[in-house]
This record gives structure tokens, C-alpha cells and sequence, in this order.
């Protein structure tokens, strides 16, 4: 009887499962196409809303300049005659036929190389610098007021002090991108320090922490938002300064280059070599924010 019983409940049990198994059979495919369809449709979306009003503008600029500067009485080059004659600056930005005749490409990775080594330098001093200055009351009182001074100094007005100090001008450059870049990185460090929480100061008490441990474990991370915000108009900063005393230390930066050109009466150069830098420092402000991005985890201050 019992047996009976159990082959019934069984066989009810198959009858029961095999409509589910075909239902899911039946409903599976729909359900995973949607999504990837949906994603496509999403990615598609996001391109166009953030490609095309840029092209568009772009596109309404040239036609406006090629309107404008195409009369006799121009002054400037349309960009047709930009094309024609910096042709070779814009396809080859890497060719090298001397150690002046190079490509924009290299001029731009040696002024690189030089904002690299000043701004890392600026954001370690900065932050070390903002970090005391934002926790000691006394250090605010004591060194707030001498660098609101300092701070309003344009860069190019340190170049003749640092080129009488290091009578070179590759450290002399290097210098002016470190004295340029290093404000804003203290004011927003200090800023950020202040406006840690008192219950993360009550926690670094209870734990005993240590001025290094409260620095790193504390410190660094609460005020994070901040310095990134200060790091990204110190890289923008850095990036103006570096052309500006490239004008005139010479070397093969891409600062010389536009002023070499403009002796030269090559507009058309001096032109392609804007938009050179402003791509360049485009690229370096979106790096410094991917990267705060990051270490924030969305949390950077704008």
C-alpha cells in the first residue's frame, strides 16, 4: 500500500515538473535578449548625447572661421589654408628630421616630462604642507598669511629667481610648474582637514592612534575629496605655466615651438600647436579626475 502510494506521489510529481521545465525553456530566451538589446540601445544613447553636441559645435566654429577669415582682408588663416600648409603637423605628430626639426608629438612629451616632475613634486609638498597648516592652529596663524601672499605672484614672475638660482633652465622650468601648482593643492588640502568629522578625531582617540596612523588612516582618506579637487586645478595650472616659461628658456618644448613660429610668421603652426595643448590639458584634467574618481569612489568634490 505503501508503495503504491509513493510511485503515485511520485509520478505526481513529474506531471507537476515538466510544465515548469518547458515554461522555462520557453521563457529563458526572451528574458536574456532583452537585456543585451536594452544595453545596446543605452550605449547607443550615450555616444550620441555626448559626441554629437561637441561635433556640432566644432563643426559651427569652423564653418564660421572659414566664413570669416576666407576675405583678403583677414588677417588669420582659415583652416582650409591651416590644412594646406601644417598639414604635416597634424598627420606626422611624431616625425623627427633634427634635433630642432621634430614633430609636435615630441615637443609635447618633453614639456610632459617636465610638468610631471614639478607637479608630482608640488602634490607631495602640497599636501604635507596643507595637512599641517589644516590640523595645527598655529601653523594656519603662522603660514596662511605668507602663502595668500605668495600665491598671487603670476609663474612667470618667479623665472628670472630661478634661473639666477639653478642657471639652468630645464630645473628652472621645473621650478616655476611647482610654484605654480603647489596653492591650490595646500588651500584644498587644508580645507579638507578641517572639515574632518569629530567623530573620526573621537575614533583615532579611542584607537590610541599615532600622528603617522591618524595622517594616513584618517587624515588622507576623509580629506581625499579635497586634494583631488586641488591636484586638477594644480595639473591645469601646471600645464599654462610650462608653456609660458617654455617662451623663454627655449628648448624643444612645445612652448618655444609657438614662439619660434610666431618669429617665424608661421600662423598656421602656432594654431595647429593650440589645439595641441588644449587637448593635452584636457586629457591631463580627465586623468587627475578618473583618478580621484577612483581613490574617492565618487565622492570628489567639484
Amino acid at each position: 500500500m505503501g508503495q503504491a502510494v509513493s510511485k503515485a506521489a511520485t509520478a505526481d510529481a513529474r506531471i507537476v515538473a515538466l510544465p515548469a521545465a518547458k515554461a522555462a525553456v520557453v521563457v529563458l530566451p526572451p528574458v536574456a535578449a532583452r537585456p543585451l538589446a536594452g544595453r545596446a540601445a543605452t550605449w547607443l544613447q550615450a555616444i550620441a548625447f555626448n559626441l554629437l553636441p561637441p561635433l556640432i559645435t566644432i563643426g559651427l566654429i569652423l564653418l564660421f572661421w572659414q566664413l570669416a577669415a576666407s576675405g583678403p582682408q583677414s588677417s588669420l588663416p582659415p583652416p582650409s589654408r591651416i590644412w594646406t600648409e601644417a598639414r604635416d603637423l597634424i598627420t606626422e605628430p611624431f616625425f623627427w628630421n633634427g634635433s630642432q626639426d621634430i614633430g609636435l608629438g615630441w615637443r609635447i612629451l618633453v614639456s610632459l616630462q617636465r610638468v610631471a616632475i614639478g607637479f608630482s613634486l608640488a602634490a607631495i609638498v602640497g599636501v604635507l604642507l596643507g595637512a599641517l597648516v589644516g590640523q595645527s592652529i598655529w601653523a594656519m596663524r603662522g603660514l596662511d598669511p605668507v602663502f595668500q601672499v605668495l600665491r598671487t605672484v603670476p609663474p612667470l614672475a618667479w623665472l628670472p629667481l630661478s634661473l639666477a638660482a639653478f642657471r639652468d633652465s630645464q630645473p628652472s622650468a621645473i621650478f616655476v610648474i611647482f610654484i605654480t601648482a603647489i596653492w591650490p593643492v595646500i588651500i584644498n588640502t587644508a580645507v579638507g582637514i578641517r572639515n574632518i568629522p569629530q567623530d573620526y578625531r573621537n575614533v583615532a582617540q579611542v584607537l590610541r592612534l599615532n600622528q603617522l596612523e591618524f595622517f594616513f588612516k584618517i587624515m588622507v582618506p576623509s580629506a581625499a575629496p579635497y586634494i583631488f579637487t586641488g591636484l586638477r586645478i594644480g595639473v591645469g595650472l601646471s600645464w599654462l605655466a610650462i608653456v609660458a616659461a617654455e617662451m623663454l628658456t627655449g628648448g624643444v618644448g612645445i612652448g618655444f615651438f609657438i614662439w619660434d613660429a610666431w618669429n617665424s610668421s608661421r600662423l598656421s603652426d602656432i594654431i595647429v600647436a593650440l589645439v595641441y595643448i588644449g587637448v593635452v590639458g584636457f586629457m591631463l584634467d580627465r586623468l587627475v579626475a578618473f583618478i580621484g574618481h577612483v581613490v574617492t569612489r565618487g565622492t570628489q568634490a567639484n
